[in-house]
């Protein structure tokens, strides 16, 4: 297991697990969540979590990838197990203090245009 944060990138073998982190400051954050670019937008939705405990993840993301935060610690994690070639990117964290339900009440959107605040971006790689 490795525990990064943004700043810092990983390369592992596929089949590993990486765990990225990303502290925040400054205004409450009512969704956090993970991006990496994608080839018809400028980021794409990884996983995503509410300040109410809902959690949303990307197809190619769920089963294998958990997003938690450490609220005490203003701090969002993901976990990132079975780690494929295709996960290889970067991986930006981003939050909004802003409305960023997903239709139901308190499941966070995946969409990169309801977050406002981004970090600087972590490289992930994963060889064969």
């Amino acid at each position: 297991q490795v525990l990064l944060a943004e700043s810092v990138g990983g390369s592992v073998q596929a089949g590993g697990s990486l765990r990225l982190s990303c502290v925040a400051s400054g205004d409450s954050r009512v969704c956090m969540g993970w991006f990496h670019p994608a080839p018809e937008k400028e980021r794409e939705g990884v996983a995503s979590i509410h300040r109410e405990g809902g959690t949303s993840y990307a197809d190619s993301a769920r089963g294998r990838f958990t997003i938690y935060r450490d609220s005490a610690k203003n701090t969002l994690y993901l976990q990132m197990d079975s780690l494929k070639p295709e996960d290889t990117a970067v991986y930006y964290c981003a939050a909004t203090s802003r409305y960023c339900d997903a239709g139901n009440y308190g499941v966070p959107t995946l969409s990169q245009y309801r977050y406002h605040s981004w970090g600087q971006g972590t490289q992930v790689t994963v060889s064969s």
